[in-house]
């Protein structure tokens, strides 16, 4: 898996982290070991400038995706397959959008803990996942539950999971 992760926010974070998480994450969802992702992690006028040109929405956000190849998780009637393999895309994530939504959750956590969450986010969103529905929100935080604990037990990391504070 080829993941890059580029800080251009000015604000230090656990790139590593990010890494781990996007990397765990794929693996879980099937996607070709020969797979590309890249991750963008900016400030808070950057990421107010994607907001408004491509959501047409004022203000910064948490995260944004911009997929590419379209790929998809192997469904149940492609056991076996191998899936194909291609260029994710991009996840652009603001670091200070996430300290505060981290700060705001209902169990509190730390920004570190909120990039890994909406790492996850991105990644499901790349591959075709939305929240626009409640069966669609249902399906998709779900899955980012079990992925952030699934990871987070690897991990060996104690106490509660984030909750998911992506609306």
């Amino acid at each position: 898996m080829s993941i890059d992760v580029n800080n251009e926010s000015g604000t230090e974070v656990d790139e590593q982290a990010i890494l781990d998480i996007a990397r765990y994450a794929l693996a879980r969802m099937r996607i070709h070991p020969l797979s590309e992702l890249s991750v963008i992690v900016v400030d808070t006028d950057a990421m107010e400038q994607l907001h408004i040109q491509w959501m047409d929405l004022p203000g910064p956000t948490d995260v944004m995706s911009f997929p590419m190849d379209e790929l998809r998780p192997p469904g149940r009637d492609d056991e076996g397959a191998e899936p194909p393999q291609g260029l994710l895309g991009d996840i652009v994530l603001c670091p200070e959008v996430a300290k505060k939504q981290g700060e705001e959750a209902p169990t509190g956590h730390s920004m570190d803990e909120e990039l890994q969450l909406l790492t996850v986010h991105g990644v499901l969103h790349l591959l075709g996942y939305d929240h626009e529905e409640p069966d669609e929100k249902a399906e998709m935080f779900g899955l980012q539950a079990a992925i952030v604990d699934g990871w987070r037990g690897e991990k060996g990391l104690t106490g509660p999971s984030p909750a998911p504070t992506v609306s």
